[in-house]
């Protein structure tokens, strides 16, 4: 039974009420309101999933309320227009395209940048590799090279080893790919400096380079360099908007005038396109103007939670390690799966966490998160780790 997948709903037939229905082991949490097991999933008190849990603040849904809105495909909508000026101009690009997720900026990317059996070098816990479907095998028809970097960074070092070049037995290695900042490490930064390196010898060995800005805007406010400065060695790269920044869905990608006509060419084509667009773009307009300084206030709560972690028995977690929205922490001491903590946690605590490996749980503070629900969700980890110790 440990290997059965989880069917939320049986297979109806018409003008059937669905039933909802729990197998063993489901590899995610659910709602608080789908009944499982004849009862109902306890009630989600703290969620630190992810900061993809943002929900648009009031101000923002206003916003996005009065929104001028126009057709997107024809190029006539002003706020979908305003927000990829807005991002192309941060990020020092000429232009911009609004997309509906960040999977999508990146697959898009790959694909304009990319040929059958061209070599994508990136991170082996890079996004695009562990979570995005395989989708540059399918669209880019490009095969991905995983490199084990430090954190989530790889160095010129580790370049130089792999970068080998092409011949009629070997592909050429295309694009290099950089995760800023490394989402399954745990938010960390990647230095400007060995950005620029990695960027540089790319270009010396004939690559492109692209960068996965999910949260390239936390590692700007923690690091204080500006976002220009991340992107001016990059060919293309994307921010998110519905992350830290609070927006409800949406991604931006950037690069020269042509990059962004051959991607548009690719939205249109996988199903990306939409019409009355600005009511989405109004959120990332929004969420510019009056949600990146807030970025630091997740920082500070993250680095709270993690020293209210520490020194909790059977829990393994660095508090210094912590440079920006993420915590991780190590339970292998306590002698239960990670699966088995979070269920745990959710069901006797009312805390959400997400479990990145067998025995590695991630916290994530975001908008909505306040200093109080950190507070809560430090001593219930500790007090849930006391009473396994104990038992």
């Amino acid at each position: 039974m440990s290997g059965q997948m989880f069917s939320p709903i049986k297979r109806l037939k018409w003008g059937m009420e669905p039933e909802i229905t729990r197998q063993a082991n489901p590899p995610f949490l659910f709602h608080p309101n789908i009944e499982l097991k004849g009862r109902f999933m306890p009630e989600i008190k703290v969620d630190l999933y992810s900061d993809t849990s943002t929900k648009p603040s009031q101000g923002m849904r206003e916003f996005m309320c009065a929104a001028e809105v126009g057709d997107e495909q024809k190029g006539e909508d002003p706020s979908v227009n305003m927000l990829q000026e807005m991002v192309a101009t941060m990020l020092g690009k000429q232009a911009a395209l609004l997309l509906p997720s960040g999977t999508m900026c990146n697959q898009i990317a790959f694909a304009v940048h990319c040929g059958a059996g061209d070599l994508i070098l990136l991170d082996r816990t890079a996004h695009p590799l562990i979570s995005e479907a395989g989708g540059a095998a399918v669209l880019a028809r490009a095969t991905m090279y995983p490199i084990d970097g430090e954190k989530g960074q790889f160095t010129v070092e580790q370049m130089a080893a792999v970068m080998e070049s092409p011949t009629r037995y070997k592909p050429r290695f295309r694009l290099v790919s950089v995760e800023q900042t490394t989402n399954k490490p745990g938010g960390r930064i990647w230095p400007l400096k060995q950005v620029q390196d990695v960027c540089a010898f790319a270009r010396e060995k004939g690559a492109i380079t692209h960068m996965d800005g999910a949260r390239l805007l936390n590692a700007t406010v923690a690091s204080g360099v500006e976002p220009k400065a991340y992107a001016e060695g990059f060919d293309s790269l994307w921010i998110d908007l519905s992350k830290g920044l609070g927006a409800p869905v949406g991604g931006v990608l950037a690069g020269t005038e042509e990059f962004i006509l051959e991607a548009w060419q690719w939205k249109q084509r996988i199903g990306g396109a939409m019409r009355q667009a600005g009511i989405i773009a109004a959120a990332g307009i929004y969420a510019l103007r009056h949600n990146v300084d807030r970025l630091a206030e997740d920082h500070d709560n993250a680095k709270y939670l993690a020293k209210q972690i520490a020194g909790a028995p059977g829990v393994a977690i660095d508090p210094e390690a912590v440079e920006t929205n993420m915590v991780r922490f190590d339970i292998a001491d306590l002698g239960i799966s990670s699966a088995e903590f979070g269920q745990r946690i959710l069901e006797e605590e009312g805390v959400r966490v997400s479990t990145p490996g067998p025995t590695l749980i991630r916290v994530i503070p975001y908008l909505g998160i306040s200093r109080e629900d950190v507070e809560f969700a430090g001593k219930a980890i500790r007090a849930l780790a006391e009473r396994i110790v104990s038992s």
